[in-house]
């Protein structure tokens, strides 16, 4: 199933139909340990929706949550990395982190610099190389459960990171810095290892980039980097775990505005962006 925020409420979509709770709290909707039970008995009784408009649905499924982010934790990712920051003498710190046992977790964004699909993400003024980064979102409740799972675009500066690795909050966080939705994909189970993340990056109406790679190719386990998480931070209604990034583009290639990215993930849907 996959549950949507609405203004002052909720969209379920369960078995391809769509179901409605007004006035209810979305921090507390989706902060219960066993969502996908808990969701499935708030539909009992309840009635049908006759649509909900999925493609062009905008709001964020972020209300009281923070956004972190993990890095390096594709091949794909700590090379790139590695290319970026070696004229800076901190090509190294990548490989090391790859192979720590501590991953690398930082804070990406609040949820007023978040937008929801459709929504305009932002390339900052003093950066002339700039990425997203498709990445697959875990929703992680205040218990440190995971219950379900979204889309991120972990929109990222690679000419500052790249200039010194200490600019890492700079390069990632900033006024529209992150994209999430459509909403968030709850299931009875994990989600496949064999699910494909899907990049599409298109200007003036044409792919300018494409790429795709299996969660499985990802080095640590989604436990693994929640448990880092939590050893020394409290969510009271839950946060969002963005897992890293194994699509990036070739170093040549940078957005610009008005290019259209499009983000897809098997059974969450596709998170739909535009560069302001």
């Amino acid at each position: 199933m996959r549950i949507f925020r609405i203004e002052n409420g909720a969209v379920v979509e369960n078995e391809e139909n769509f179901y409605k709770f007004d006035n209810v709290d979305w921090n507390a909707f989706i902060n219960r340990k066993g969502l996908y039970e808990s969701i499935l008995h708030d539909l009992s009784g309840q009635t049908p929706i006759d649509n909900f408009d999925i493609e062009n649905h905008r709001v964020a499924p972020v209300e009281g949550q923070e956004i972190w982010a993990s890095g390096v934790t594709y091949m794909r990712s700590k090379e790139a990395r590695m290319e970026e920051s070696k004229d800076a003498g901190g090509g190294t710190f990548y490989d090391k982190v790859y192979d720590a046992d501590r991953p690398e977790l930082f804070f990406k964004a609040t949820p007023n610099r978040t937008v929801g699909n459709l929504g305009e993400v932002r390339i900052r003024k003093d950066s002339h190389w700039d990425v997203p980064e498709p990445e697959l979102t875990l929703f992680v409740t205040s218990r440190g459960t995971i219950e379900g799972y979204s889309i991120g675009n972990d929109m990222s500066s690679r000419s500052i990171e790249g200039e010194n690795p200490l600019y890492l909050p700079q390069a990632k966080t900033y006024d529209a810095c992150a994209g999430l939705g459509p909403g968030i994909y709850v299931a009875e189970n994990e989600i496949s290892p064999d699910t494909l993340i899907r990049l599409e990056i298109k200007r003036n109406g044409h792919t300018a980039f494409e790429g795709e790679i299996p969660i499985s190719n990802m080095k640590r386990k989604h436990q693994e980097l929640v448990d880092y998480l939590f050893r020394e931070c409290s969510f009271p209604h839950g946060v969002f775990l963005m897992t890293g990034t194994g699509i990036i583009p070739p170093d040549e290639f940078t957005l610009r505005s008005k290019d259209e990215i499009r983000i897809t993930i098997g059974p969450i849907g596709t998170l739909v962006n535009f560069v302001e």
